[in-house]
């Protein structure tokens, strides 16, 4: 211990932030789910063991925005891997320019994702959005679109996904391109391979491991993107984008005025629970399928 003592010194700092940051947090909410609670000032917590479980196993809203979720993160990944990949593998030539485009599509992933999705709502507006505004002086359509309304809400929320994630993914893309072999890349050229057979013979299985990071950040962070559905759409019209982490969230904060009503945080920690436990699911099933990616050819 006394040979080790200054190790441990500097990993103190983050121990503590770690303690009250996370574990206490999530110690509160394991808690709380066998009790009643509306926070402070509303009482002594009433203990009700699993009555909060079996209230979210009867609650068609959550589990329609399980499927919401789902729906909003299929939609992102297969958009956002794809164009990450194209942008990575256009601008990863050494031309002039490149670096700069580079810069402007990376931009948006440090941008606030509240501010981000005030640009968007602003935007795709029903009524005074600069999307219908240029859509119908060209003549593509007659009158304004309800972007947030139920039809195209959550198409709107896939779009602002990407439009503040691609660049994130894009750098990722670069790092794991510049690391491939370029003597394979020759060979492959040298034998009469194609561009397009370079790419997807050589690039795409040598960048494997860095793929399986990617599509597992891609994954994990539609589970709890929660700002930009706030912002855009509060999880309406009617909940139809209404996705897990916000539905939880609701219960311990009111997501607007409307809403300003107790907070039943028993029930809002058994919604977590569970929606941690689905998204843990989906982790483990996404790392057993994605070993093959690990394989470089």
């Amino acid at each position: 211990m006394k040979k080790n003592l200054q190790a441990y010194s500097f990993m103190l700092p983050n121990l503590i932030l770690f303690t009250v940051c996370s574990l206490y947090p999530v110690m509160w909410t394991l808690k709380y789910v066998f009790f009643q609670y509306g926070g402070y000032g509303t009482g002594t917590p009433r203990f009700v063991g699993l009555a909060n479980f079996a209230r979210v196993f009867r609650d068609k809203v959550y589990w329609e925005s399980v499927i919401h979720t789902f729906t909003y993160g299929f939609g992102k990944v297969i958009f956002i891997i794809p164009l990450a990949f194209f942008l990575a593998f256009l601008l990863n030539q050494q031309k002039r320019g490149n670096g700069a485009a580079q810069s402007i599509v990376f931009l948006p992933t440090i941008m606030s994702s509240a501010v981000m999705g005030l640009v968007f709502y602003l935007l795709f507006n029903a009524y005074n959005g600069e999307v219908n505004q240029y859509l119908m002086a060209a003549g593509l359509i007659q009158r304004p679109i309800n972007w947030l309304g139920k039809e195209h809400a959550m198409k709107t929320l896939i779009l602002t996904a990407v439009w503040g994630g691609v660049g994130n993914y894009m750098v990722y893309f670069i790092a794991g391109i510049q690391q491939v072999s370029g003597e394979a890349i020759e060979s492959a050229r040298i034998d009469g391979a194609g561009r397009l057979q370079t790419i997807w013979y050589i690039i795409i299985p040598m960048l494997g491991p860095i793929l399986k990071i990617i599509l597992m950040l891609a994954i994990t962070s539609a589970f709890h993107d929660i700002t930009n559905v706030m912002v855009l759409t509060e999880g309406g019209p009617t909940n139809a984008t209404m996705v897990m982490s916000l539905y939880g969230y609701r219960y311990f904060f009111p997501i607007s005025a409307a809403e300003a009503t107790v907070p039943q945080y028993g029930y809002g920690a058994a919604v977590s629970v569970i929606s941690a436990a689905i998204a843990g699911l989906v982790t483990v099933g996404y790392l057993r399928i994605s070993k093959k990616l690990d394989e470089i050819y």
